[in-house]
């Protein structure tokens, strides 16, 4: 079914398992490769390719629940690319997960590792779970049960989970585990970001929210914004927007507002993250800090800022609310949280963007790296891992800016025009299978 989107006269070949009144992120996906589409030249004969997942798997998760009862829960992995190596990308846990997300987050991850030139390919899963409902054993029968149900597709060299929304080292540890005994051997490889005694890496917690601070502060010094007393609003205070926030504090700048899922505050000099975080450990909730004042969720987004992290989820940044965006910068600490018509909004207010593809590709940059050590059996020290880490997010930003400056686009076209040629030119070497 071709479709055309209210928002955008592009006409898209609409597979028949998505809703084509409601095609949900992808829609947002298949608008960036769209926009890309002509600066691809001789390439543009095989876009279709970054249209079309490689391979999609929908799995029952039927599971024992405490109180004996039996529960069944939907899973996904799908793997988007893999022309330039294995599907790379998270697992999240979250009650309103859908395919089109999971589509959407594994193509974006194709995007992302490309950018910065990881020999993988895009992949991504999900379990449409609130794991708040479910106990620490029952989110392993749950965990395991999954990783055996997607087994077949993933593996070392096929396609390597990683954490997510809601899924941390635990998760993965149960999920290398499971893997591991289906084959008979332990296979550390499998998934990135487990604990640092069953074969992770140093620097993996911090590495999302490092590189949005990295991505940022070449941003900064492009603009010619100083880094002492920034102002800066985060959206979201999980792994990613709170270690970004942090480390910026931590470089001189100035946290003047934060964001979850308990409320928004505000302080005008500044919030120390490191007291945000133990107020929010030790009463559930980011407000009330001394300090600071509670505004509402809308609020947010016209609070006077130079940078704004969106770290949050998808679609947080529209047509409603980017109107009212201060800041000179957006850095993404999330996977698609501006959508396309609020994209050309605050590019026409003058407003910068790092878009997700970029500024978080730290977390799968530092993935890699426990990919090769556990591979080699030779582990970094945490200095090493974020020299390197540092090294490959500046000299990726650095190059993308540059095809951003020839050829007069946005910072996300770049990104596309390069990811999608990397992508499209493996595609076109490799040929077509018979």
């Amino acid at each position: 079914m071709t479709v055309t989107t209210p928002d955008s006269p592009i006409k898209h070949q609409i597979p028949s398992y998505l809703d084509p009144n409601n095609i949900g992120p992808y829609e947002i996906f298949l608008e960036q490769v769209e926009r890309v589409t002509p600066y691809l030249g001789h390439l543009t004969k095989w876009v279709e390719t970054l249209k079309r997942p490689k391979r999609i798997l929908v799995v029952d998760i039927p599971v024992h629940l405490d109180d004996g009862t039996v529960a069944h829960f939907e899973g996904y992995r799908v793997q988007h690319n893999t022309s330039r190596g294995p599907a790379k990308g998270g697992v999240r846990f979250h009650q309103d997960v859908t395919l089109s997300e999971v589509m959407a987050l594994s193509a974006w991850m194709t995007i992302k590792n490309a950018a910065v030139n990881l020999p993988y390919g895009g992949g991504k899963g999900g379990i449409r779970i609130d794991p708040r409902n479910y106990s620490q054993s029952e989110l392993e029968r749950i965990t395991r049960r999954y990783t055996s149900e997607i087994g077949l597709i993933i593996g070392p060299e096929k396609d390597i989970p990683a954490p997510d929304v809601n899924t941390g080292p635990q998760t993965m540890a149960w999920m290398m585990d499971t893997y591991s005994m289906n084959v008979g051997r332990t296979a550390t490889g499998v998934v990135t970001g487990k604990p640092i005694s069953l074969g992770g890496s140093l620097g993996r917690s911090d590495a999302t929210g490092r590189g949005v601070f990295v991505t940022g502060a070449e941003a900064m010094k492009k603009l010619g914004m100083p880094m002492e007393g920034a102002r800066i609003a985060v959206q979201g205070f999980g792994n990613v927007g709170e270690a970004a926030a942090r480390i910026f504090h931590g470089a001189g700048a100035k946290i003047v507002a934060i964001q979850d899922v308990t409320g928004t505050i505000v302080s005008e000099k500044g919030i120390d993250p490191a007291k945000a975080l133990a107020h929010l450990k030790a009463t559930g909730k980011i407000t009330g800090l001394e300090g600071t004042e509670e505004i509402t969720r809308d609020e947010f987004w016209s609070v006077d800022c130079d940078v704004m992290v969106p770290a949050a989820l998808e679609k947080q940044i529209t047509l409603a609310n980017a109107g009212q965006i201060k800041a000179k910068l957006i850095v993404e600490g999330a996977n698609g949280p501006t959508i396309p018509a609020a994209d050309d909004l605050l590019a026409e207010k003058g407003i910068t963007v790092v878009p997700d593809v970029l500024a978080n590709a730290g977390g799968v940059t530092v993935s890699y790296f426990e990919w090769v050590q556990d591979f080699s059996s030779f582990f970094w020290t945490e200095e090493e891992i974020n020299n390197r880490l540092d090294r490959i997010m500046q000299d990726a930003f650095r190059s993308l800016w540059d095809v951003k400056e020839k050829h007069g686009v946005t910072l996300r076209t770049a990104v596309y025009i390069v990811s999608c040629t990397r992508v499209l030119e493996a595609r076109a070497l490799r040929g077509l299978y018979p």
